[in-house]
């Protein structure tokens, strides 16, 4: 069996900060497998606004030098080391973000090694990884497919039904725009009966949000106080959570549309941490009565968890790709296609 391992890889590696110039490829012989880890091959991968912040060196939460890229992978288990239990060769996989973060809240230990940032990622051929930080695909769906889940998939569970207070059938969620983590909390919330308000700036992807079960969509470059009609449209209510991926640009809105009580989930700044607009303060969250939650993907229990629920709902909870696909060796492309912001749909890599 061990010779019909390959010996070596074909990956990509961020040599300088200088975006998808950085990315390098090469052919590099596989490591020795150690006694807890798994080889992968990689036949998917995905990609996130995280991995091009990485490769223009400006992620906030550590990187190793010459890392490889990529937290979102998924493929067929070669081999395994001598003390692994959690898999066989043959099984299928996909890649855990936060490799150490099994159950229980976040800490600096086990969030520090973060797939293509601290650990080696997924964009390349062959993987060695810990077997903590897999889980078994969901029966269904193809490797491109289950390799979105790593992080917007599991961001968008995280902050739907962690946290302690779960969403349920009937109350309110807001949504912005149509990346990953938009698009899956469309419809993972739809599969329990939440009533979903997406946000969006074109007539393109207010068909897209709709055809997944949005009961409303606004455009925000349309109606600029979206916060204030996303609580209209809940009969002045207010929403019960906002997922804010914006940033500074859009939490005054997103705090404007919630309920008293409800929450904010803060997953991201794709807009930027810079800018002009007012920025709630703590003080705010007692005069408006909110709750904000800082939410870093989720652990590998969560994981295991949507990904049973992605299995029992498969047609409903299709990952939304991008019409467009890449091959490994097209990475560049892929990372200057996702820098457009063209896209509609997770962004993938299709490994041969």
């Amino acid at each position: 069996m061990a010779d019909l391992i390959p010996k070596f890889t074909s990956q990509w590696n961020v040599i300088g900060q200088d975006g998808p110039a950085s990315l390098t490829l090469s052919e590099q012989r596989v490591p020795e497998l150690g006694d807890n880890q798994v080889l992968v091959k990689l036949q998917g991968a995905s990609l996130n606004i995280r991995d091009l912040v990485i490769s223009q060196g400006q992620y906030p939460f550590g990187f190793k030098e010459n890392t490889i890229p990529g937290s979102d992978g998924a493929g067929t288990v070669l081999a395994i080391g001598k003390h692994v239990t959690r898999f066989a060769p043959g099984d299928k996989v996909a890649t855990v973000l936060q490799q150490g973060h099994i159950s229980g809240p976040p800490t600096e230990v086990n969030t520090s090694r973060q797939l293509g940032a601290t650990v080696d990622g997924t964009f390349r051929t062959l993987g060695a990884f810990d077997e903590q930080g897999l889980v078994r695909m969901p029966k269904g769906l193809s490797f491109t497919e289950a390799a979105t889940l790593s992080c917007a998939g599991l961001t968008a569970w995280n902050a739907l039904f962690g946290g302690g207070r779960p969403l349920t059938a009937g109350q309110w969620l807001l949504t912005q725009g149509t990346g990953g983590v938009s698009l899956f909390a469309v419809q993972f919330a739809k599969v329990v009966g939440v009533r979903v308000i997406s946000t969006t700036s074109s007539a393109k992807k207010a068909e897209l949000l709709r055809k997944l079960g949005a009961d409303h969509v606004v455009n925000y470059r349309e109606t600029l106080d979206w916060g204030d009609e996303a609580k209209r449209l809940t009969g002045g209510v207010g929403v019960d959570l906002v997922i804010d991926v914006t940033g500074p640009s859009g939490l005054g809105q997103s705090v404007k549309s919630l309920r008293l009580d409800g929450i904010v989930a803060v997953v991201g700044a794709i807009a930027g941490v810079e800018g002009d607009a007012k920025v709630p303060t703590i003080l705010d969250s007692w005069m408006s009565l909110f709750t904000s939650r800082g939410v870093w993907v989720g652990t590998r229990l969560q994981m295991e968890d949507m990904c049973r629920a992605i299995e029992g709902n498969i047609e409903r909870l299709r990952p939304v790709l991008d019409p467009k696909a890449f091959k490994l060796e097209e990475l560049k492309e892929a990372f200057e296609y996702l820098q457009g912001g063209g896209y509609l749909g997770k962004v993938c890599i299709e490994i041969s």
